[in-house]
């Protein structure tokens, strides 16, 4: 695997135990200083730690993203520890509601857009200065559910469209200034929480997790749902100079259960 982020400074927000875990140690993997920006500071350094133990260079910020302060400070941080800054992966989640929007709190909804969208362009805003110094790259985390229109996933799809169609305007506004702004879109991810989750549906319908991947997994053109290794995978690419010239782009990975 070559460097492809060789000594760059990458910021992660929304760190988590599964695909921000995996972005972060594939970007060190690929050479790069790991800047963990979240809420948690346990987790942040639970995986910072298995950043430096993989060989690997972390610095862990504790930053709540819907506040103006503490993205501030997590610019700060970054610009005393390193003076620079080369990409943005912007990761930041909300478990959706679950609910048709009939049955969904506007609450719930303006959450959801307060973190995922505002926080994010929160982020993107701050560090587009030093973005602009090094040319550097953006890359939003999306979702397949921009692809679909099942009930349950209402409240989230309003914000994650939201996220896509911010992602394509900022990056008409800021490529003049030499910024990259790209989007991943995951289906299914195989990781801890998503097994659990289809162990609770299979409690709920006397089958077993086996069955449960497999009926989720027939949907795909691959017959299996991509891990988060893959999907950092994608995230690399996107923020490396192999997309130099792409922008405005989302890139699904989802073993084909949606075709765009």
């Amino acid at each position: 695997m070559p460097n492809l982020l060789d000594r760059r400074v990458v910021v992660v927000s929304g760190v988590g135990p599964g695909l921000g875990r995996a972005v972060c140690l594939r970007a060190a993997r690929n050479g790069a200083r790991v800047v963990l920006a979240a809420r948690t500071q346990s987790r942040l350094d639970e995986v910072a730690a298995q950043v430096r133990d993989a060989g690997g260079e972390a610095l862990a910020v504790p930053t709540d993203i819907t506040d103006d302060a503490a993205v501030d400070n997590l610019v700060q941080a970054v610009n005393d520890e390193y003076g620079r800054v080369d990409v943005l992966v912007n990761n930041a989640f909300a478990v959706p509601s679950m609910k048709p929007l009939g049955r969904t709190d506007f609450e719930q909804i303006t959450s959801s857009i307060d973190l995922t969208v505002l926080g994010t362009l929160r982020v993107i805003k701050a560090f587009t200065p030093g973005l602009a110094e090094t040319a550097g790259s953006i890359v939003n985390i999306n979702s397949m559910v921009i692809r679909h229109s099942e009930p349950r996933y209402g409240s989230y799809k309003i914000a994650k469209s939201a996220l896509l169609a911010m992602s394509q305007s900022l990056a008409t506004e800021l490529g003049e200034q030499g910024i990259r702004i790209n989007s991943v879109a995951p289906g299914y991810i195989w990781d801890d929480q998503l097994k659990w989750y289809f162990g609770q549906i299979a409690e709920k319908y006397g089958i077993t997790a086996d069955q449960v991947y497999e009926q989720t997994a027939s949907k795909s053109d691959l017959k299996r749902l991509p891990e988060p290794e893959e999907i950092a995978d994608a995230v690399m690419f996107l923020a490396s100079d192999m997309a130099r010239s792409v922008t405005g782009h989302t890139l699904d990975v989802n073993c084909g259960e949606y075709h765009d």
